[in-house]
């Protein structure tokens, strides 16, 4: 176990994100990978996560952290800043959500079996974002 290579892993991990290239998925991630951030429904693992990557585009336009801390003991490793983006309208967690500009602060965790990324979660201030974009009254 190499630290320094994990926190890379999790960086190239958020570039795959940003860009939406699933192509790497498989390189990043254990085929078995478990992804306790996606929503009910999805498929589970690399498929939900694949899908979620190739799907989010339609909504979540230039998601990117404006700032990003990674730290890192053993075989874990957590990212957690602020995340923002364009949100393009529609439903946001059971809520109709205009189109609009966010920034929410935002943890990753993530746990990592020889190099490769076998567990994820996530923690999102998503109240914030509805907030900003006029779903809920502030």
């Amino acid at each position: 176990m190499n630290i320094e290579i994990n926190k890379q892993v999790v960086a190239r991990f958020d570039d795959l994100v940003r860009n939406r290239d699933v192509s790497q998925l498989d390189d990043l991630c254990t085929p078995d990978m478990v992804n306790h951030a996606l929503a009910p429904g999805r498929p589970a693992g690399l498929a939900g996560t694949r899908e979620f990557l190739t799907t989010m585009a339609r909504t979540f336009d230039d998601d990117h952290f404006r700032e990003s801390f990674i730290v890192a003991e053993n075989d874990l490793v957590v990212q957690f800043g602020v995340r923002a983006g364009h949100w393009a309208g529609g439903d946001f967690l059971g809520f109709p959500a205009p189109s609009g500009d966010y920034a929410r602060d935002v943890a990753f965790a993530y746990r990592l079996v020889d190099g490769r990324i076998a567990e994820r979660w996530a923690i999102r201030d998503d109240l914030s974002m509805l907030r900003q974009l006029g779903a809920l009254p502030r």
